[in-house]
């Protein structure tokens, strides 16, 4: 089931499910996950259930009751996607500073993305993504082209000392990806992107105020796991962000309770938990066993 959206009527949100349930199985299909997007997962995806808050780009915002008429209907947690919030001048731990000098000491290096340069780092980018994905459930290998588009799109906004990434002898094995809070900018525009809109967005995003970044992306790809890298490439961007002293707050987003390693990492660093998205799933047979998303190990 794709975007959802209903007033506050059980009936109305009924009707809707009913529809959805109906057209999947006459198409055999034994079970529907909701609310997502059409694309990938990273972005539009989930009922928000926890943390009504000034809303984070691209993560759902919804009414509370949503969540109501979900389990009302009979869905079930399928799985939880967390976000933490941190202050961005808290102290890191020191043992990730004692990762960050042996890292460097045994061949790791990191550096932060150039706007000059960005099929370079679209391919890295790239490269990571295909091995350090790979193990997720539904993972679809990312193309030269798809990893192109996505940096290009992002370039805009983009901001070189956000998108980080680390190497192991010229290897690239992480990435960490953070972008200013794209909604500080477009609330001034209430919805209109015309040309007007798109004047007052370069106009607050030269002028205004944004203290709010948020990481979109963050991975190691496995064999470079339990290493420390995550330490490292954390401390290799506190080292250039920190004295920038602009950015004052950073959200972690989109992180899945599944993967137990990117929860104890956000944790590790003073993350926590400032909304949490569930995306449900439904059983049509309701003798069929629920089983939630496997752990990713």
């Amino acid at each position: 089931m794709w975007f959802f959206e209903v007033i506050n009527n059980k009936d109305a949100a009924f009707l809707l499910f009913h529809t959805a349930k109906d057209w999947l199985e006459a198409r055999r299909m034994q079970a529907m996950d909701g609310p997502i997007n059409f694309g990938e997962r990273n972005a539009f995806w989930g009922l928000l259930v926890e943390g009504f808050t000034e809303p984070t780009y691209q993560m759902n915002y919804n009414p509370p009751y949503y969540k109501d008429f979900f389990e009302a209907f009979g869905f079930k947690d399928y799985f939880r996607q967390l976000s933490f919030g941190l202050p961005v001048d808290m102290a890191r731990p020191e043992k990730y500073k004692q990762f960050y000098a042996r890292l460097l000491r045994q061949g790791y290096r990191f550096e932060h993305a150039k706007k000059n340069n960005l099929k370079k780092y679209a391919e890295d980018f790239r490269t990571i993504y295909n091995q350090g994905w790979q193990n997720f459930h539904n993972f679809h290998e990312m193309s030269r082209e798809q990893s192109l588009a996505i940096l290009k799109s992002m370039k805009p906004v983009m901001i070189d000392y956000l998108l980080w990434f680390g190497y192991y002898k010229d290897e690239p094995v992480a990435m960490f990806i953070m972008l200013p809070e794209l909604n500080q900018w477009f609330k001034h525009l209430h919805g209109n992107l015309n040309w007007w809109g798109m004047i007052k967005f370069l106009y607050y995003k030269t002028f205004g105020h944004n203290d709010k970044i948020f990481g979109t992306v963050f991975g190691v790809v496995p064999q470079h796991q339990r290493k420390g890298v995550e330490a490292g490439i954390v401390m290799a961007a506190d080292k250039v962000v920190r004295p920038k002293n602009k950015w004052k707050w950073i959200e972690l987003t989109w992180i899945a309770d599944f993967n137990p390693k990117m929860v104890h990492t956000c944790e590790t660093i003073g993350g926590k938990i400032v909304k949490t998205h569930v995306t449900y799933r439904m059983m049509f047979d309701p003798n069929a066993p629920f089983q939630r998303h496997p752990i990713v190990e």
